[in-house]
């Protein structure tokens, strides 16, 4: 037994230095995940990631926000299919992706919705409609409920903002939150850590791909992102209160399996939402606009050419 114990330093430092992955440059990141249409915007001590992508006669244009540990290319199967038709616009969240965190890491709801208010007028846009899923639900209804003139159509994809219970976390969401792990977390990330929180968020885990795992390790170990992740401290607010007050016409998509917001806050928010249509997918997790592409985006078109004023 003791010589068991004189080994245990040196079977904790091999699985620290197994587990443990280096930052990685916002130079290097630039290489691998922009192309001709990314921009950066420099906006409140940040350079903002975002594409302004397809049709420029769209004057009200479908402004796309990502979700917790996200970035904008969750987003790629609905502006492969709209680009067409729709001016898009689709960015990097402060604290995600190649943006990187707030030089103060600011990252509540109340200050995402000032900084999407700011980023679309510095844009140029007065009006947009705006479709967000989990954390960028949670904001998109925030600028539905606090700038009514400028949301025309709110589009939620199991959207944050009630509180709720999940059925189960992922794995790096739930060690980000331990005292005493989180500070680990910010360097010890394996692909692997990556792969088992997505096939937490997805039905179908066969949709997991090499390349997608590779994507959201790279652009989490962005520099500062990991630091950020782990500091902040998720809290809910009291606008929650006043959902039944947004007028906009919204569409609400939800997975049935969504392990992490239960669909029963989609019932929620078709209860208290008094302008809205609900379509629920039986083979979806918490990501449906990645699991089904084009099954979500041609619910969203249909309904969206029904609306007053499109």
């Amino acid at each position: 037994m003791k010589k068991i114990r004189s080994y245990l330093p040196i079977l904790l430092l091999v699985v620290i230095v197994g587990l443990y992955r280096t930052d990685l440059t916002v130079t290097e990141l630039k290489a691998r995940y922009t192309d001709a249409s990314s921009a950066f915007m420099n906006l409140d001590g940040m350079d903002v990631h975002y594409r302004l992508e397809g049709n420029p006669a769209d004057s009200v244009p479908l402004v796309l926000i990502h979700g917790t540990g996200s970035m904008l290319q969750t987003w790629d199967g609905w502006v492969n299919a709209l680009r067409d038709s729709r001016r898009i616009v689709r960015l990097d969240l402060p604290g995600y992706g190649l943006t990187g965190p707030h030089p103060q890491n600011e990252a509540s709801i109340q200050y995402y919705t000032r900084f999407m208010a700011l980023f679309i007028e510095r844009l140029g846009f007065k009006r947009c409609d705006v479709a967000g899923n989990s954390l960028g639900g949670n904001i998109a209804w925030h600028m539905a409920l606090m700038g009514p003139d400028r949301v025309r159509q709110l589009i939620l994809i199991d959207a944050a903002g009630y509180p709720f219970t999940p059925k189960s976390v992922p794995i790096g969401f739930r060690l980000a939150q331990l005292p005493l792990v989180n500070g680990l977390i910010a360097k010890l990330t394996p692909d692997a850590l990556f792969r088992s929180s997505l096939e937490n968020l997805y039905h179908n885990d066969g949709l997991v791909t090499d390349t997608l795992v590779q994507r959201y390790a790279d652009l989490n170990r962005r520099e500062g992102n990991r630091q950020a992740f782990v500091r902040r401290q998720p809290a809910l607010d009291s606008l929650w209160l006043r959902i039944g007050q947004i007028r906009q016409p919204t569409l609400i998509l939800w997975g049935q399996h969504d392990n992490l917001i239960p669909v029963e806050v989609a019932q929620r928010f078709h209860r208290d939402l008094p302008n809205d249509t609900l379509i629920i997918y039986p083979n979806a997790g918490h990501v449906p606009m990645e699991e089904l592409p084009a099954q979500t985006v041609a619910d969203y078109r249909n309904w969206s050419v029904r609306q007053p004023g499109h």
